[in-house]
């Protein structure tokens, strides 16, 4: 009965409406930005090491640009870039790889808006610079009540729905490479996010400018050992890709619209543009201009899917570890290995056996841990925020305000051990729905703000022409 309904409440949100406003939106701030995410690319990569700008009393308040960076890439590189790419082939085919880079390519524009947005909208906090897009919803659109909305839903979808997502992702790679029970890795996992979460901020940043930038690197140098041992297969791989995303092939044509939609499904799940959890960091960002994090964090999104996602999807395709569904009936359309069935983790530990025999299950496990741990880390952190933005209008209530905190990661904590227990297709539809209803309130508000991040785009490249 509860699947029953899950599935009810994710098709309504997860609607056609909903694709059509997300590419539509990327589409539209590409053309009113004259497509930055290409045009600046120099300049998105220098942004990332911008010093961190002095406030007007002199003190160096929020964290440095490359941190935020860190923070934001660490919840967008996630279950959904090992786990989530396996799913989008598993049920879209190879074409949805494709329908994932063309989310990523408008994705970035959409990025630097709602990242501009919260630089100029963000307020000081006791713990430093806080903001997002529940901030540029009450001060910018000047309605007070949808961007408390828009904290509640971050709070429900980041904190409790997207954080089971997670969890499920890494216990079912442990217990498939170790036979860990899923419950003793979830009570593991909410321990060592305990450690670092209750540091706040500070702490969150430091662990993700270390941690985020090593897993990155690794699991790409990975990725090239088991792509470059099927070399021969790639050309052939990247064909599949552009002539399923169109449903030439005569199994690409039955799955056209599960192609389309498993890749943008996945394409935001992943990159988060759109969502607004990338805005709640950047808002934290102490820099000397709003467009430079809007900058930093569209580059972010090309790091996430067409590099990481991107390599998860080549060691799949080349090695042929994959089988394909029908996301209705649940046929088998192609069986590559039809011992794996619908064990979507297992593509990419297979994907790695196919170069390294018995080492695939253990790279890709510890490759999740790693992953999982940052993504719930920023997950938390876009919670906490949501929380300090409710209660800041409130006035002086620090003390209701650390009881909300304390309460919620408890939550939080609890929601990983659920998550780690329950079946992966409702832990994935609950994802999905954590991901559509901030998602819906965030693109409508950029539509509307959008002028002021080009205004301050303008400014900004005017600025640096001069220098």
């Amino acid at each position: 009965m509860v699947d029953k309904i899950v599935s009810i409440i994710n098709d309504i949100i997860w609607s056609p409406a909903l694709v059509i406003l997300l590419v539509g939106a990327g589409l539209y701030f590409s053309l009113r930005t004259r497509f930055v995410q290409v045009r600046r690319f120099g300049l998105m990569v220098k942004s990332l090491f911008s010093p961190k700008h002095k406030s007007e009393d002199g003190k160096k308040q929020g964290i440095s640009s490359f941190e935020a960076f860190c923070v934001a890439l660490s919840g967008r590189v996630g279950t959904g870039n090992i786990v989530g790419v396996a799913t989008a082939i598993a049920l879209g085919g190879p074409g949805a790889i494709f329908w994932m880079w063309i989310i990523a390519f408008f994705g970035a524009s959409t990025a630097f808006v709602e990242s501009t947005l919260a630089q100029k909208y963000k307020f000081h906090h006791a713990s430093g610079y806080r903001g997002g897009p529940a901030s540029y919803i009450e001060k910018g659109l000047k309605l007070p009540w949808l961007g408390v909305t828009f904290s509640i839903l971050s709070i429900i979808g980041y904190g409790l729905l997207l954080t089971t997502v997670q969890a499920n992702g890494m216990t079912g790679a442990l217990n498939n490479s170790f036979g860990i029970n899923p419950m003793v890795s979830g009570i593991a996992l909410a321990a060592l996010l305990a450690l670092v979460i209750i540091g706040g901020i500070k702490s969150i940043s430091r662990v993700a400018s270390v941690i985020t930038p090593f897993m990155a690197l690794g699991y790409i140098i990975m990725a090239l050992v088991v792509i470059g041992h099927h070399i021969d297969a790639v050309p052939a791989v990247l064909k599949s890709i552009v002539t399923s995303a169109f449903g030439i092939t005569p199994i690409a044509g039955g799955i056209l619209g599960s192609t389309i939609m498993m890749g943008v499904k996945r394409g935001i799940f992943s990159n988060e543009a759109g969502q607004g959890g990338g805005a709640i960091v950047s808002a934290s960002a102490a820099v000397s201009h709003p467009a430079k994090q809007g900058l930093a964090q569209a580059f972010s999104v090309y790091v996430d899917t067409l590099l990481i996602c991107t390599a998860t999807a080549l060691m799949i395709l080349c090695s042929g570890s994959y089988n394909i569904f029908d996301s209705r009936s649940g046929e088998m359309l192609i069986a590559n290995v039809p011992e794996l069935g619908n064990n979507y983790v297992g593509f990419t530990q297979a994907a790695v056996d196919s170069v390294m025999t018995g080492f695939g299950s253990t790279f890709v496990s510890i490759a999740l841990v790693f992953f999982v741990f940052t993504t719930v880390m920023a997950y938390y952190f876009y919670g906490e925020s949501s929380i300090i933005h409710i209660f800041s209008r409130r006035g002086n209530d620090s003390r209701g305000e650390k009881t909300a905190i304390w309460i919620f990661r408890f939550c939080l904590l609890a929601m990983v051990i659920f998550g780690a227990m329950r079946e992966a297709n409702v832990v994935w539809q609950l994802g999905d729905i954590g991901v559509g209803i901030t998602a819906w309130i965030n693109v409508i508000a950029l539509l509307i703000l959008c002028p002021e991040a080009i205004t301050a785009l303008r400014e900004y490249e005017s600025s640096v022409k001069k220098k």
